[in-house]
């Protein structure tokens, strides 16, 4: 599918888990310490960031989409400085402070863009302000297109099967990052997120892809889930629908620096694309694209619109114009691998007109891409007389292909594009005119394969006959 950036703005997210306070000591290294061999670091500079769940808020705020970040934090300074970020980003934000408790915080030591070492401050929030933050998540639903949950199995989130169902019950998808080996708890959830390592610890080492794709697609049934996507690394994400073919979304080779919080952004990706309204699928490649942003980046990072645009333009686009059969079939690959719809349809073109442009623009709402297979000259003249074509096949390719709705324009030398059609194995065959579907050249591969054949009437009083013969009178 052709990819686009919706309207994030219009999108409202509900994020409720562990929150982290990041924090990044940075410095420089010039000796090693004489009290034991360790490297001194003279710390020159201490960030803050937003870290576990208030990074997947930061994330789909980034995106323009409006969030409400809920979790449970100590009375103490991280907490303090987590508010600080969060009303300097405009994310709104219910904390609520648990007495006795420290908030969780991760300190990570940083020099030449190395981390070092990485200390955690953390006692977790077992079963304290679980009723508060559950009433207060019950009211913050009605507000929200979709919902979040982030578990880092620190204590925030409980009763799991409360929360999903509150959600599913007042009607919003609940999206989840999973953790730990026991996936019962996230029954009927919406989507799970879970990594190839944490999906293995569930289902078992998966030795072969067979293996894989049948553990994957066991999983979502046996936990009632709509949806079902593993992340995995090189090999890009899978997404597991029940009823629905497994989709396999590749991934793009990118400089990696730093995978903290691609999860995190993944995630937040989904639920703000979900929340716009677009189908799973192309939320899933706008999560994977937005992942391949933030791996390029140092320490828990974000992706915003604009640097989302910049990777689909970098990444989305296949060639178009003119292409030969062996070309197209390589451009196919790539375009079924990320899920476009193909729309295949043929003729002479000889003098393009009004007719010609109408019908090419109403082929091409019916898929993603538009392959327009032209006659050669030969075969013109078997078909037409000897007096045709009145262009040459690299003239009337060249007129067809600058038209901005046609992807890809093929030639073709026998009297019907049949052997063209069984090796594109398009999605839609379209055909012009009186035709009945079963009649067309290549309906019975294309309606094999699942596919469908249409037809499509032209417009009265526009033809190539029609104006020749204008002209030579």
């Amino acid at each position: 599918m052709k990819l686009r950036i919706p309207d994030f703005s219009s999108a409202s997210v509900l994020v409720f888990g562990d929150l982290m306070l990041d924090r990044y000591w940075h410095g420089d290294i010039s000796r090693i310490s004489p009290e034991a061999p360790v490297p001194v670091v003279n710390v020159n500079n201490i960030e803050n960031r937003l870290g576990g769940a208030g990074n997947v808020g930061l994330s789909v705020a980034r995106l323009g989409s409006k969030v409400q970040l809920l979790s449970v934090v100590g009375e103490d300074e991280p907490a303090d400085s987590l508010r600080v970020l969060l009303d300097d980003e405009n994310i709104q934000h219910s904390l609520l402070p648990v007495d006795g408790n420290h908030t969780i915080t991760k300190l990570r030591v940083i020099s030449q863009n190395q981390q070092l070492i990485r200390l955690d401050f953390e006692d977790g929030f077992i079963n304290a302000g679980q009723q508060q933050a559950f009433d207060q998540y019950k009211s913050l639903l009605e507000s929200c297109d979709t919902v979040v949950l982030s578990d880092y199995s620190k204590g925030t989130l409980r009763d799991h099967q409360s929360l999903i169902r509150a959600a599913r019950d007042s009607g919003k998808a609940v999206l989840i990052d999973p953790k730990g080996s026991d996936y019962s708890i996230y029954k009927g959830a919406t989507l799970l997120t879970p990594n190839q390592a944490e999906f293995e610890a569930v289902v078992g080492p998966c030795i072969s892809e067979e293996e894989f794709m049948a553990k994957g697609a066991g999983l979502c049934d046996s936990l009632d889930l709509d949806a079902l996507l593993v992340t995995r690394s090189e090999k890009g994400m899978v997404l597991f629908q029940r009823n629905h073919e497994v989709y396999v979304q590749p991934t793009k080779a990118r400089e990696v620096f730093d995978v903290t919080g691609a999860g995190d952004t993944v995630i937040a990706t989904l639920a703000a694309s979900l929340a716009t309204g677009v189908d799973l699928k192309e939320a899933v490649q706008l999560s994977n694209l937005a992942a391949g942003v933030v791996v390029g980046k140092l320490g828990t990072s974000t992706v915003n619109t604009t640097e989302l645009q910049q990777a689909m333009l970098e990444h989305a686009p296949l060639d178009r114009g003119v292409v030969s059969a062996t070309a197209l079939s390589d451009l196919l690959v790539q375009a079924k691998m990320s899920g476009e719809k193909i729309v295949f349809t043929n003729g002479c073109f000889d003098i393009l007109h009004a007719g010609h442009v109408a019908y090419l623009a109403e082929a091409a709402e019916l898929g993603d891409r538009l392959i327009v297979a032209l006659n050669s000259d030969e075969s013109v003249k078997r078909l037409k007389g000897e007096e045709r074509p009145i262009n040459t096949i690299d003239r009337r390719m060249s007129v067809v292909a600058g038209l901005k709705n046609v992807d890809w324009v093929v030639p073709f030398s026998e009297d019907t594009p049949q052997r063209l059609i069984e090796a594109c194995v398009p999605d839609v065959l379209v055909k012009g005119g009186d035709y009945k579907p079963e009649d067309i050249v290549g309906s019975d591969v294309v309606i094999a394969n699942g596919g469908e054949v249409k037809v499509l009437e032209f417009i009265d009083g526009c033809s190539t006959s029609s104006i020749i013969r204008s002209i030579k009178e």
